[in-house]
């Protein structure tokens, strides 16, 4: 079972900032694509934030100027840095990675990376 661990979350005030990390296991670390998304309490899953293999990004017009999406490939790490805040930006925020069509394929688009892999999350609270 495949499975990436995200972290960096946590309680900040409007105008602060985080960095979330996302470990991703070396088995799909190879994938063309990542993403991040998030999901607030009754709220539907929003995408994020797509990074490519040759290191192009894509981000959702609501975080455009305040998060960054980065990776490197050499500790299988990928980031998401937020900043400039906002309440409406609270949720839990998921890392993710495409799955194997032959073990499910993807249950979840990011940006056009389908994605069928991601981790417990990791929580962002704005106040």
């Amino acid at each position: 079972h495949v499975q990436l661990v995200e972290s960096g979350g946590g309680s900040v005030q409007a105008g602060e900032s985080l960095n979330l990390s996302c470990i991703v296991p070396v088995d799909v670390s190879d994938s063309n694509c990542m993403g991040w998304f998030r999901q607030a309490p009754g709220q539907r899953r929003e995408e994020v934030a797509r990074i490519d293999s040759d290191g192009s990004t894509t981000l959702v017009d609501s975080v455009k100027g305040r998060f960054t999406i980065s990776g490197d490939s050499a500790k299988n790490v990928v980031y998401l840095q937020m900043s400039m805040l906002k309440p409406e930006d609270t949720a839990m925020y998921y890392c993710a990675t495409p799955r194997p069509r032959a073990l499910g394929g993807a249950s979840y688009d990011v940006f056009g990376c389908g994605v069928g892999y991601w981790g417990q999350g990791t929580q962002v609270t704005v106040s």
